[in-house]
């Protein structure tokens, strides 16, 4: 059973939500919770896309890195994701998410303070390797703790906030502030990056630790009401909050589902040109002809493309009810034009260029309706968690050849959110054809007033196979 229902169990008698109070409730968690999870991400993210920025401040020469190295230098924080996205996606289904998130946090904001004494390639690939086994379980908490405040269709949105792209806009200011210092400093310039962003790193997670919630039961900003309210709302999503007890058949089940498998595809295909955008932005910039601190502010708007792609499309897909695969077909188009224009473009067309530079950033519109898609759609918290750890080794995947084949994967990415969209679809008429057969009584929609239906059907850790009236996002 869901500690969610544990919680209904022993709470006090409350007045019924009003419209007023659910608005205030949200509003509430839009400025307190999701504003947490945005700044713990970036950071995050800041702390990985920095190499970008030394990349053209030192770190090659200082390091004596040639091209290949340099490449696995990025390319190996994603193989430590990969690695260490099993062992704590088991362990984040014993102890708390956002705890768990804050140590991990606090871990690699330590090796980023680390990275200025590294004088080998050896020493830096070990450091970067470490980083990601702590970075990968980013992604699979951020979204169980969103999933357990929001209802499906609230949740798009709050993605794209909480996973924001602001690092590449903080990374090119921090960038250009570095720029500044003198050159006869006892450190190099790209050394400075690194201990700037993991200082900072370091003191948002001590507080994060200390402040940031799992659920709305532990949330220190809800009142009692609040929580009651805020867990009520959740039980027409069907897919419970939270319960510790790993089970083996939901395991299972996660790796059984084909949405599993196709939203992983579906991510290694948006994800396999982020890899070379993440690692070589800054140099790909700064090869049109820039200097280093004019590279550093041309990045930055990359960062901007990325948000205002992921939050536009999950509106969209917020506001127009079950077209959310349809709305990620049309994200995916965008980054696929920007591919097209910089493979076909002289490089002198140096502002031709840049446009298709910043289109390639809105890849990340798509990938987080690409997350959404798993809250919405999958019941039972062991194989949430399985299945969120399974689609963020699609993240990690990366790839670093020439734009052709990022305009592939582009279209790959449409075919396969056209493959998902049809199968939610034939599942939910399935589904509808056996309701309309079925002899049960049990009514789906009293959920909200109704206490032991609370506590009985929408949190008892049954998965979305397990629920014979669960209804797909499609």
């Amino acid at each position: 059973m869901d500690q969610a229902a544990d919680y209904l169990s022993q709470a006090g008698e409350f007045p019924p939500m009003t419209p007023a109070q659910e608005k205030r409730l949200l509003r509430k968690m839009d400025w307190i919770l999701v504003p947490m999870l945005l700044t713990t991400a970036t950071l995050g993210a800041v702390d990985k896309v920095a190499i970008s920025t030394a990349a053209i401040y030192g770190l090659r020469t200082d390091l004596h890195l040639s091209g290949s190295q340099y490449s696995w230098a990025g390319s190996i924080l994603y193989f430590g994701c990969i690695v260490g996205m099993w062992p704590s996606s088991y362990v984040l289904q014993r102890v708390p998410s956002a705890k768990y998130l804050a140590g991990c946090s606090i871990g690699w904001s330590i090796l980023s303070l680390l990275i200025p004494a590294c004088h080998q390639f050896s020493e830096l690939m070990v450091l970067r390797f470490l980083m990601g086994c702590l970075e990968g379980i980013i992604v699979p908490s951020i979204s169980l703790v969103i999933a357990g405040f929001y209802k499906k269709a609230e949740q798009p949105p709050r993605n794209a906030i909480a996973f924001a792209a602001i690092s590449s806009v903080i990374n090119g200011f921090l960038s250009w502030a570095v720029g500044q210092i003198p050159p006869d400093t006892s450190l190099s310039k790209w050394q400075y990056l690194f201990l700037i962003t993991g200082s900072i790193s370091l003191a948002w997670s001590l507080f994060a630790m200390i402040y940031l919630p799992d659920t709305p039961m532990n949330a220190w900003f809800l009142t009692e009401q609040e929580k009651f309210y805020a867990i009520s709302r959740q039980a027409e999503n069907k897919t419970g909050i939270v319960n510790k007890i790993w089970k083996r058949e939901q395991a299972i089940e996660a790796f059984a589902d084909p949405k599993t498998w196709i939203i992983f595809l579906f991510n290694i295909a948006i994800n396999v040109p982020n890899g070379g955008l993440i690692t070589f932005s800054g140099i790909i910039i700064n090869n049109l002809g820039f200097d280093a601190v004019t590279t550093s502010l041309l990045n930055m708007p990359t960062g901007i493309m990325s948000t205002i792609s992921a939050f536009l499309f999950s509106w969209v897909a917020a506001k127009w009810t079950n077209r959310r695969c349809f709305v990620t077909i049309i994200a995916a188009c965008i980054p696929a034009v920007g591919a097209i224009l910089v493979y076909t473009l002289p490089r002198t067309n140096i502002g031709g260029q840049m446009v298709g530079i910043y289109l390639l950033y809105t890849y990340f519109g798509p990938y987080v309706l690409g997350i959404s898609l798993g809250q919405a759609n999958t019941a039972g918290h062991t194989k949430k968690n399985v299945q969120y750890s399974i689609m963020y080794i699609g993240y990690a995947v990366e790839y670093t050849t020439g734009f052709a084949a990022m305009l592939i994967c582009y279209c790959v990415c449409i075919g396969l959110m056209a493959l998902y969209w049809a199968l939610a679809a034939v599942l939910n008429t399935r589904r509808e054809t056996s309701s309309t057969t079925s002899t049960t009584t049990m009514a789906p929609n009293n959920y909200a007033s109704d206490g032991d239906s609370l506590a009985e059907s929408p949190f008892a850790d049954m998965t979305d196979f397990e629920q014979r009236e669960f209804k797909y996002t499609t």
